[in-house]
């Protein structure tokens, strides 16, 4: 079996259960925790600025 997203052969049972390679799923998880873009965090800190 072969990961769909890097195409490199799937070697542990897990993954292949999973149907994704390890590095893989752990970025897609990372992307999926991500704001949308231009979505503003709760670090980040908007200035108005009234004339």
């Amino acid at each position: 079996m072969i990961c769909p997203i890097c195409n490199r052969p799937l070697k542990s049972k897990k993954s292949i259960e999973r149907g994704i390679g390890p590095v893989c799923a752990k970025k897609e998880q990372e992307r999926e925790n991500e704001p949308p873009e231009g979505q503003l965090s709760f670090t980040e800190e908007t200035v108005l600025v009234i004339k």
